[in-house]
């Protein structure tokens, strides 16, 4: 007999069972564990500094001045898509047409959950790069898609050409990039973009380029796929304005690409967020014209921050695969006597008073990343000493 005060819960578990392997995502447990014992957050991919000062006054503007206020366009502000545009001409030689190949969504996120979902269906196979990032795996999830990973293996973590082509099915619908890559800071050559370019072309494949780490390129420079010989058609490529102007709570972002992909993704797109970031977005559309000199001085910095902390921990005992890209650093931990990443950074808190993040939740194959930690250094000086001072305890 059912007791009123307390009603049975449904046989079948609230949560989708396509979501069901994806709880609380580490981010959220380490920067958690990271409040608690007051340690050094090297976790959580985001500056503990706000960007330049011009372009948050740019923002507070639109704000008085009412623009953004109320919902903006669906595709994007103007300003803002005529800025992308100009922002793909002038550092790639790419032309885009803002009204009809440029969409704006609520930072890179959501440009992958929606082009997932708009072009994918149940069955559909996606090749993506692991280890990667973990919204991929729960979006293609969604999408009822299949991951198939392709594993980057150390020390170097490049592109395994062949393995690739061996990957692909007549199920394959879609190759997933993300380049320069996060989190291993692999920047996929002229060479390894040209066989992809080859192998979507030979087997008619989409592509989606995650390219937010595109102006934190410390060695070679990033080539967009999306401008090798018969991709531009069939290519999605995704940024952000978070990771080059350092205003990651604002969620800026954008996907190109032919009208027919954008109005795909455009499709898909406008029921998850519609619209999102007004005001902001005309303050990026700002910081897309802002000169060479910021850039490179940009590039710079996080270049000396990337040495800072790679030479740190390599004194700590770590060994140190030193990135070519991003504001990340990947660390194997078996020279300190340790085998399990994800205890050992749960641990680490307590020992030394940083947070980093396990590499192994980025894999399916856990035994290739169980071993390997990855460490933020988009912090300023002054945090990233303290905290190679503290690791510094491990070698001790």
């Amino acid at each position: 007999m059912s007791d009123p005060e307390h009603p049975a819960l449904p046989a079948r578990p609230f949560l989708n069972r396509k979501l069901a392997a994806f709880g609380t995502t580490i981010f959220a447990e380490m920067s958690a564990l990271a409040t608690a014992t007051g340690a050094i957050n090297l976790g959580q991919g985001f500056p503990d500094t706000d960007g330049p000062a011009e372009i948050a006054e740019a923002a507070a503007r639109a704000i008085r001045d009412g623009r953004g206020n109320q919902y903006p366009p669906g595709p994007g502000v103007p300003e803002l898509r005529t800025a992308i545009a100009s922002h793909q001409q002038r550092f790639y030689g790419l032309a885009y047409d803002p009204d009809t190949e440029v969409l704006v969504t609520a930072g890179a996120t959501e440009a992958i959950a929606a082009s997932l979902l708009a072009l994918l269906e149940p069955g559909d196979e996606v090749i993506a790069l692991e280890p990667f990032y973990d919204s991929y795996a729960a979006c293609i999830a969604m999408a009822g898609a299949v991951r198939v990973p392709l594993t980057l293996r150390a020390p170097d973590f490049r592109l395994d050409v062949d393995a690739l082509r061996a990957a692909v099915t007549p199920r394959t619908r879609l190759l997933l990039l993300n380049t320069p890559h996060n989190p291993t800071g692999t920047v996929l050559t002229p060479a390894e973009l040209a066989a992809v370019a080859e192998l979507a072309v030979s087997r008619d494949l989409l592509v989606i380029t995650d390219e937010v780490y595109e102006h934190l390129v410390f060695e070679g420079a990033h080539t967009p796929l999306a401008s090798l010989p018969g991709m531009r058609e069939r290519t999605v490529t995704i940024s952000s304005a978070g990771k080059t102007f350092s205003f990651t709570g604002w969620k800026v972002g954008w996907v190109t690409g032919t009208p027919e992909l954008v109005t795909a993704v455009r499709s898909a797109k406008q029921f998850l967020t519609y619209v999102s970031s007004g005001p902001f977005q005309y303050a990026i559309a700002e910081a897309l014209a802002l000169p060479d000199a910021y850039y490179d001085s940009f590039r710079a910095d996080l270049a000396a921050k990337r040495d800072l902390l790679s030479d740190g921990l390599a004194a700590a005992g770590f060994e140190v695969f030193r990135p070519q890209g991003t504001y990340f650093v990947t660390t194997d931990i078996t020279p300190l006597g340790e085998r399990d990443g994800l205890a050992f950074c749960r641990a680490l808190p307590e020992r030394c008073g940083v947070v980093a993040i396990p590499n192994q939740v980025f894999y399916d194959d856990k035994a290739a990343g169980a071993a390997h930690v990855r460490w933020a250094f988009c912090k300023r000086t002054v945090v990233l000493q303290e905290a190679v001072e503290r690791l510094g305890r491990l070698a001790r």
